[in-house]
């Protein structure tokens, strides 16, 4: 995310960073792998699906709210051995029925993290392990159905997350709105993005960039067996919030992945630079150095414990690990300085949340007076007393009656929203297929309220999962009609490439000239060019 110097380096009570790197902490190791405490698959009163055959063989799952689910599908071989830091390898084919019942591990990564429990409570914690590389599917029906696929990629920046939270659960989404629904496990962190190519030579060339390969592989998969769970291979959507935004985006500038999705939804992230191999390779070489090796000794890497290597990952303040313009799998930034051509035919819809930044559990929910606001906003934007009353006046103006803590809020929140912002001007700028824009402002209730419309908050009426996810809205009733509202547009835009549908006003597709915008609240509306005045007074 690109950022001039007056912008929020570090938001007012939370770190930015904290998305992509959580902190480790206690865990039981069992057998190599790291047993947490987990929501299982309860199967005990659900029916068998019928069999499914699939490039890997036949598959039965469980039915499940209607829907037909298949969890912990393989799309690749476990990342191990020769494996790992390499290009995924097919899945082999498996005799006899494969029950695909139970979810599947997830990749190692750093567990805990200074964020709010209430999203948190969602996470099935299940265990982690090399073997990662597979896919939960959910479709209305087995039958020879055209139906949009769906393929969530998870949030947790490229270091933490799992396609299998509870909050994802595809069977609403899938039978609702007539479309099958993936959710994807990929390798994360130093297991799906330590670039090793400059230490170690050509057969580490594919190791920057590991974890979107996986979901490229994942991508071919739904290319060659989407028709056995009634879909269309040739409709297929990626859409992921945060770290998944950011994966959509990359995606759309990966030369390996044309033609293998149609559409494009990111939510509440983007990716415009991707990082350097220079930087990568100095990020390597400390990783090396703290993993006890020398830089002749790569190879030793692929030989540690799995526990070794997250160790030595968490042990490395801000080692910054992500997808890296290698060169090979990813050419160029993704969205810098221009949209990529190579995705121009994609349509790509985008949001963002009101106050993104409640998410973290740094950020002040409560009450605060004039003296503590400005003292925050002036640590986080940079600015003098007069630079930070300046500010908070234009805000004032845009946005109206406020609390102090709330525009505390919504000025870090905008650091999101920048890039959200630039990624679809740039878009629009191509001249190919459209781009759409929404503004999330619904606000829970939960935790009395105080939360407002915080990072994560659309996840569930996306996916129309608001009572699952209750803990993160609250209970009101205002909640249906708007997963339904969204759920639809998403689906539609699945199905179309356009989102409008009747229960919405009329969605212009967003221009850097009018910027429409689709406010998504109890009375959605569209806006064009809001708030351009407190945009300028922050980013200039």
């Amino acid at each position: 995310m690109q950022k001039s110097k007056k912008t929020v380096s570090k938001a007012a009570g939370y770190s930015r960073r904290s998305v992509l790197k959580t902190a480790l902490s206690s865990s039981l190791v069992l057998g190599g792998s790291l047993m947490l405490p987990a929501w299982a698959q309860d199967i005990r009163n659900a029916k068998p699906t019928a069999e499914v055959k699939t490039t890997g063989g036949r598959l039965r799952g469980v039915l499940q709210g209607g829907s037909s689910a298949f969890f912990g599908v393989p799309y690749a071989e476990p990342a191990v051995g020769a494996l790992r830091f390499a290009a995924p390898a097919a899945a082999k084919p498996w005799q006899g029925v494969k029950d695909a019942v139970q979810i599947g591990h997830r990749s190692p990564q750093p567990l805990g993290g200074p964020f709010i429990p209430e999203v948190f409570a969602l996470d099935r914690a299940e265990t982690m392990g090399e073997d990662c590389l597979g896919i939960n599917v959910w479709t209305p029906a087995i039958d020879q159905g055209k139906r949009p696929v769906m393929v969530w990629l998870h949030g947790g920046g490229y270091t933490s997350g799992s396609g299998g939270w509870l909050l994802y659960d595809g069977s609403r989404l899938s039978v609702n709105q007539n479309v099958v629904v993936v959710t994807v496990n990929h390798r994360l962190n130093v297991f799906g993005h330590l670039y090793l190519a400059g230490l170690g030579g050509e057969q580490y060339a594919d190791s920057g960039n590991a974890g979107m390969l996986d979901i490229i592989a994942v991508l071919q998969w739904v290319r060659d067996n989407a028709a056995a769970f009634g879909g269309d291979a040739g409709n297929v959507t990626i859409f992921g919030q945060s770290g998944g935004g950011g994966k959509v985006c990359n995606l759309m500038a990966m030369e390996g992945a044309k033609g293998l999705f149609h559409r494009a939804i990111a939510m509440s992230s983007a990716a415009l630079t991707g990082i350097k191999p220079e930087q990568a390779t100095a990020q390597a070489e400390r990783f090396l150095k703290q993993s006890g090796l020398q830089k002749n000794q790569v190879g030793k890497l692929r030989e540690l414990p799995m526990e070794q290597l997250l160790n030595a990952f968490n042990a490395i303040p801000g080692l910054n690990v992500g997808p890296v313009v290698d060169g090979k799998n990813l050419k160029r930034d993704p969205f810098t300085p221009d949209a990529p051509a190579v995705s121009r035919d994609v349509p790509l819809l985008m949001g963002s949340t009101e106050h993104e930044v409640n998410f973290f559990a740094g950020t002040p929910v409560d009450p605060m007076d004039a003296a503590t606001l400005e003292k925050l906003l002036m640590e986080s934007t940079h600015r003098d007393a007069a630079g930070v009353a300046s500010l908070l006046a234009t805000y004032r103006k845009e946005f109206g009656e406020r609390s102090n803590e709330e525009f505390n809020q919504i000025i870090g929140s905008d650091s999101f929203r920048s890039a959200v912002l630039t990624t679809a001007a740039r878009k629009a700028a191509l001249k190919g297929a459209p781009a759409y824009m929404y503004y999330f402002n619904w606000q829970s209730t939960a935790r009395n309220g105080k939360l407002r419309a915080y990072h994560c908050c659309d996840i569930p009426f996306a996916f129309d999962n608001v009572d699952v996810c209750a803990s993160m809205t609250g209970a009101g009733q205002d909640r249906y009609e708007l997963a339904t509202r969204m759920s639809t547009a998403f689906a539609n835009f699945a199905r179309t490439g356009n989102p409008n549908h009747a229960g919405l006003p009329n969605w212009p597709a967003y221009d850097d000239a009018t910027r429409a915008t689709m406010f998504m609240n109890a009375k959605p509306a569209v806006v064009n060019n809001p708030f351009p005045a407190s945009r300028k007074a922050l980013y200039g």
